[in-house]
């Protein structure tokens, strides 16, 4: 078939077409949209339709492929235009991770080493109080005390607010914080 018999008996199925593209939509002006596309989508695989078959059935064999290929891609969009929906999905940078990183490396050389060691067998490795004592050979209290400063010497070295929100609480979580960091509303809680 010639490409210009091809295009005048695609011209002669836009009527059938649209009917069939209005049926499926509702709106004649999606409609028309669709139908474009099913011609756009016929022309280029011209090649592909078989001489002696129904024309008409291959462009409606399109123009239905297409409105459902359309209607599964529409039914993943979500509705936004006012943004709401993206700003609440929207993930942070992670460009300043590696400089948060390479400060902590820094702030961790800074302390002393028997502290530097505490942090990372307790705090690194999830090992107990009781399995760094023993690996450290000393006493229990003394790795919650080399603990509790070696935590509380990083945040002032990182110029992190031990009373944020969500902060570990020194005397909850880790035992006595040192003599430094007790004020009066720690001691009426021990009480």
């Amino acid at each position: 078939m010639s490409d210009h018999s091809f295009k005048d008996e695609l011209v002669a199925e836009i009527p059938g077409l649209r009917a069939f593209a209005v049926s499926l939509c509702g709106s004649i002006t999606l409609a028309d949209d669709l139908v474009q596309e099913a011609l756009l989508r016929a022309w280029s695989n011209s090649d592909k339709f078989q001489p002696g078959t129904s024309l008409r059935a291959w462009l409606f064999t399109i123009l239905r492929n297409t409105f459902y290929s359309q209607y599964r891609k529409h039914a993943r969009e979500v509705q936004d235009s006012d943004g709401v929906y993206a700003r609440g999905i929207a993930v942070a940078g992670d460009q300043e991770s590696h400089l948060d990183l390479e400060d902590f490396r820094k702030a961790l050389a800074k302390l002393p080493a028997k502290q530097r060691e505490v942090l990372m067998i307790v705090g690194a490795s999830g090992l107990s109080y009781e399995d760094a004592a023993e690996i450290c050979g000393v006493e229990i209290g003394t790795i919650k005390s080399r603990l509790s400063r070696a935590r509380s010497r990083l945040s002032d070295l990182l110029g992190l607010d031990e009373r944020r929100p969500g902060a570990a609480d020194p005397i909850s979580d880790d035992g006595p914080a040192s003599n430094r960091a007790i004020g009066p509303d720690v001691v009426r809680r021990r009480a």
